[in-house]
């Protein structure tokens, strides 16, 4: 393992290395992958630096969890583990509710064990709020699993403000994880300042934009068949169009800063505030040294300027997710 990549500390002081890797796509959303080709990436995570693995018990139905026990059972203790809890799909991928009930999040968080193979997770988040369970009720049951060693930290996902409050009144939360990046910055209005108040870290997934903000995305109609961002309105056709030029404005920008449109993407996030960790997803080696090396790039105030002027002169068309997601986030 690489002992220069730089870490940074969310809250009650848990050290992550500053770029963290999403594991999602190497199970489920965007596509078929390679278990190998997928376990060789893992393994390079590793052994740059980068050792905040972030997964949840939904990705492949469990499979993305299953797929991580292979790397976490020779390198347990090179591996900051997160996962998740809360979205509950059949067998089939249908997603079926969330369940926030704490009976579930005692189940949920022993399945995962066991699927991971390993005797404590030390990132456990709620994946989604449930809206029928008071947070206190939840967030109790995991704080009985921080008792029980089980799990050494508890976080939230897409979590509003007054749900984070209310979180954090019952046990410390470590983490907030939400969408964060140059085209989804709805946090910044009331969830990551309630974050910095309480002293909770932020982790930024899909900080590409869903790979959108690199450049190199093909049309949403060329992605594989099952890939979801066919359905994702930010992808589809006239707001794809219209998304581009925010994507030429920041390939401008990186050609000016000698970087990618991805490594430019990732320092801003990281140049936003020491307490926000991004967690890209990739299933290619490369991809991951190109996303490691942002860690390195420290953005001046006028470069940060430049950025903010593009970002103002670019709104985004279409939300982050179809309606039936965006009910379920900032809950």
């Amino acid at each position: 393992m690489s002992p220069t990549f730089p870490h940074r500390r969310l809250g009650q002081g848990l050290s992550v290395s500053a770029i963290g890797l999403g594991c999602m796509g190497m199970s489920d959303f965007y596509g078929p992958s390679e278990e190998a080709t997928n376990i060789a990436v893992l393994d390079h995570a590793l052994d740059r630096g980068i050792d905040f693995l972030d997964t949840a018990d939904m990705y492949g139905v469990g499979e993305n969890e299953r797929l991580l026990s292979n790397v976490l059972k020779r390198r347990r203790a090179d591996v900051v583990l997160a996962t998740k809890f809360g979205n509950v799909r059949a067998p089939d991928g249908r997603m079926l509710r969330i369940d926030g009930s704490p009976a579930y999040v005692a189940e949920a968080c022993d399945a995962s064990l066991a699927r991971l193979g390993i005797d404590t997770i030390d990132l456990y988040y709620q994946h989604r709020v449930d809206p029928t369970v008071p947070i206190e009720d939840t967030v109790d049951a995991m704080a009985r699993l921080v008792e029980a060693g089980k799990v050494r930290h508890i976080g939230l996902s897409e979590a509003s403000a007054t749900t984070i409050r209310r979180a954090h009144a019952v046990h410390p939360i470590t983490a907030v994880q939400s969408e964060y990046s140059l085209w989804s910055r709805d946090i910044e209005t009331d969830v990551l300042p309630t974050c910095r108040e309480l002293g909770i870290g932020f982790v930024a997934y899909s900080p590409l934009g869903r790979g959108f903000l690199t450049g190199a995305l093909p049309a949403a109609q060329a992605l594989a068949a099952d890939d979801a961002r066919r359905k994702h309105p930010r992808f589809q056709e006239e707001n794809a169009a219209r998304n581009q030029s925010l994507v030429e404005a920041v390939k401008d920008l990186a050609q000016a800063r000698g970087c990618t449109p991805a490594q430019l993407a990732l320092a801003w996030l990281l140049a936003q505030g020491e307490d926000i960790v991004p967690i890209p997803g990739t299933r290619k080696v490369e991809r991951l040294d190109e996303n490691a090396q942002s860690a390195f790039i420290t953005l001046d105030t006028n470069e940060l300027a430049r950025i903010d002027a593009v970002l103002d002169a670019n709104p985004v068309a279409g939300t982050r997710y179809p309606a039936d997601g965006m009910a379920k986030v900032n809950v």
